[in-house]
């Protein structure tokens, strides 16, 4: 049992009156009812007479029958469980959970934008297509690029995106679209894979001893089968690609062209724009980088911002202004065509625009100076007990590892877990691949001084009791109403639906 020495009080912990909250099926007695529904007022019909009986559904099996406060109560009571953003520290690295401001929800929520709906005639849409051919312009001034698509529903869809664009354009430049695509092994996961999906084959390039590509390592690899090199800057170590100009020339000159995955953007935001560094197109995550909620893989917001030679390539429609009118241009010829219903997610564009109107200019540039400096006091506060693999300077996030742990058998995913009895939400663990038993934290702009603090000396805590007693704290966590899983079990035999008679001890 671990002792509460290694629970420093800054820890906020995991208290309160929470129980275990059983399944609404096992709160379900036959014959209560939640509703109390009104008299049709027409006659009552037999579906079947009217239905063909291929189309009928049968009786719903094992409904929970309950009241509406035990309904009410047991839903809330759920939401009560959930760790979020708005409820404490969420270190994830490389996915960027910061706090969404609340401005940004309330301008989503006005009428004349959440109302809007997407069949409106452009006369009657003028304010949305405003806000979007503004927000539009700021994030190409801020990628340093042409121009830029709103269009695409998440990062993961924007890297998809700006490779059909690279594909596309060399299809019309030299008639082919080549074959594979050069991604460092500091990349972030997703890359591979939006390589694939266009058809090309992920070639793995090795970062240097210090987390960063050698231009040497690119002209090694390139050659006129190569369509494009997709670079994370930073990359997933936190560590800036300092030789990102002269790869690209590289790059160029043998006919391919530059992605720079832009999802850590939030450590360059007016300092630095990849335009200038000579990349040709980048998508953009604006949860990351703009505070919009985390879209989880779909409804998020991933625009992609290019040079002015992929611009003909461009997803349709774009928003386009014509004296003090703005319209939807569908007619482009060499478009990849559409990759989202209607407008994209508008209401993240939204959040994102009240966002950038609400810090201007240099309040962004701002953002990005505190999100640095946050990674680096973290950093400073606690590489002296737990081991930083690489020397460079960590940016936004900062990369450790359970290398000091190894005497004691603990391992990152114990230290995971512990931090849940510590209250925090664990960070990304084993990620990236190229740093064995990886810890990334990043602890985002929007954190104070003293919640840094409180984690480190939850950290400094877990690195102690990992000494002292190493297998308590192989058991932890023991705060929360569920206790360590089995993993194992939870990966190779999921159940993901409740069946009559199911209890958790099957």
């Amino acid at each position: 049992m671990a002792t509460e020495r290694f629970f420093p009080k800054s820890s906020p912990g995991a208290h309160g009156i929470q129980y275990r909250e059983p399944l609404i099926f096992e709160r379900s007695e036959q014959g209560r009812m939640g509703v109390s529904l009104p008299d049709a007022g027409v006659p009552e019909a037999d579906p079947a007479s009217e239905i063909p009986a291929e189309l009928l559904r049968g009786e719903i099996e094992n409904m929970p029958s309950v009241t509406e406060v035990q309904a009410v109560r047991h839903f809330v009571r759920l939401s009560q469980l959930n760790y979020s953003v708005d409820t404490g520290f969420f270190p994830l690295g490389s996915c960027t959970m910061k706090f969404n401001p609340k401005v940004n929800e309330w301008a989503a929520r006005l009428p004349g934008f959440a109302g809007a709906h997407p069949y409106l005639p452009e006369e009657q849409s003028q304010g949305a297509l405003e806000l979007m051919y503004r927000l539009e312009r700021m994030l190409s001034e801020i990628a340093g690029l042409h121009v830029t698509t709103l269009e695409p529903a998440a990062g993961a869809q924007g890297e998809l995106s700006g490779l059909m664009m690279i594909r596309a354009w060399h299809m019309a430049n030299h008639g082919k679209p080549r074959k594979k695509v050069l991604i460092p092994d500091s990349a972030h996961g997703t890359n591979p894979a939006s390589a694939a999906l266009n058809g090309y084959v992920a070639v793995e390039l090795k970062s240097n001893k210090d987390g960063v590509l050698e231009p040497e390592t690119v002209a090694a690899a390139m050659d006129e089968d190569v369509a494009a090199i997709m670079m994370t800057n930073p990359n997933t170590l936190g560590i800036f690609e300092t030789h990102v100009k002269e790869i690209a020339e590289i790059v160029h000159a043998r006919g391919g062209l530059v992605y720079g995955d832009g999802a850590n953007m939030n450590a360059l935001l007016g300092r630095a724009r990849p335009g200038d560094m000579g990349i040709d197109v980048m998508q953009y995550n604006l949860h990351k980088t703009f505070s919009t909620p985390h879209g989880g893989g779909g409804p998020g917001s991933g625009p992609v911002s290019v040079a002015k030679t992929l611009e003909p390539f461009l997803p349709r429609p774009i928003v386009v202004k014509d004296g003090n009118h703005y319209h939807l241009e569908f007619d482009r010829p060499q478009s990849v065509g559409k990759l989202r219903t209607f407008w994209g997610n508008f209401g993240m564009m939204v959040r994102a625009y009240t966002y950038m109107r609400e810090l201007g200019p240099e309040g962004l540039k701002a953002c990005s100076d505190l999100a640095v400096l946050n990674a680096q006091y973290i950093r400073a506060l606690i590489e002296k007990e737990w081991n930083v693999p690489y020397g460079n300077r960590s940016l936004h996030e900062v990369v450790y590892n359970d290398k000091n742990l190894k005497e004691t058998g603990c391992t990152t995913m114990d230290v995971a877990k512990a931090l849940v009895d510590h209250g925090y939400h664990p960070p990304t663990v084993y990620f990236p691949l190229i740093v064995p038993g990886a810890i990334m934290v990043e602890p985002t702009e929007t954190e104070t001084k003293e919640t840094l603090e409180n984690f480190a000396q939850a950290m400094m805590a877990i690195a102690a009791q990992a000494r002292e007693e190493p297998e308590a704290l192989k058991e932890m966590p023991k705060k929360p109403i569920v206790e360590r899983l089995d993993e194992t079990r939870a990966a190779r035999k999921p159940v993901l639906r409740w069946t009559p008679g199911f209890g958790a001890e099957e």
